[in-house]
């Protein structure tokens, strides 16, 4: 088991109002799992993925990593988790301006002990002939390639995904769900993504369902479609 979440709370205060957003959710993900976290707006879904992040940390209950208890860790602790265990993708690109496509991907490899090496993996990313490119000269598309690119040349333990394909249309989404798929499948990295788009379920391996802070449903998918079959 790489991750346990066990009845995690969250409540923020604006004004003089108490707003419960994780009302004791639990749920674990095994080494290697494709985990898709669906639910509306306001459910928990970020919150829930940043305290996994190690950004935010819970009100009450616990979560192992790996089997290392990870609530009570310093922010030391937690700056190192994340920078060892842990690599994120967003909506947002977030790239270097001034540094080209490869550039932006070594910055990611920095940070790692045991990173993945650079030329294979912008093979696997479709952008070897693009690496002396700049942000700015490569589609939207392409930069979350290369946003991708960086987190996962860390060889992380868990690659977090928030709405991946959220700024991205049709065809650039279908192309990065294929990229996330076939890096899970070459390097084995465990995913969790977190989406509004229902038909992602169909490529995961476990599909969890956040409404008000609460988990609806968790269930394994017996029946996975391969992402370049998903439409919507």
């Amino acid at each position: 088991m790489l991750l346990e979440v066990k009845d995690i709370h969250k409540s923020f205060v604006t004004g003089v109002r108490k707003i419960d957003v994780l009302k004791g959710i639990s749920m674990e993900l095994e080494k290697g799992e494709i985990c898709v976290l669906l639910g509306p707006s306001g459910s928990g879904k970020s919150t829930l993925l940043n305290i996994i992040g190690g950004i935010d940390t819970p009100d009450k209950g616990t979560f192992f990593f790996d089997g290392d208890e990870i609530t009570g860790y310093s922010e030391n602790e937690l700056s190192l988790y994340r920078r060892k265990r842990l690599a994120y993708v967003f909506q947002t690109y977030n790239l270097i301006p001034n540094l080209t496509l490869k550039e932006n991907i070594e910055s990611g490899a920095y940070l790692s002990e045991n990173p993945l090496n650079i030329d294979e993996l912008l093979n696997v990313l479709g952008l070897y002939k693009l690496e002396d490119k700049l942000p700015s000269e490569l589609s939207g598309g392409e930069q979350q390639r290369c946003a991708i690119g960086r987190a996962v040349v860390k060889n992380p333990d868990l690659l977090l995904c928030d709405e991946p394909t959220g700024a991205l249309d049709y065809e650039n989404s279908k192309e990065i769900l294929k990229l996330l798929e076939s890096i899970n499948k070459k390097y084995s990295t465990t995913m969790l993504i977190v989406t509004h788009n229902e038909a992602i379920q169909h490529m995961a391996d476990q599909i969890i369902r956040l409404h008000d802070g609460h988990v609806r449903s968790a269930e394994k998918n017996t029946n996975k479609i391969a992402a370049e079959d998903i439409t919507w």
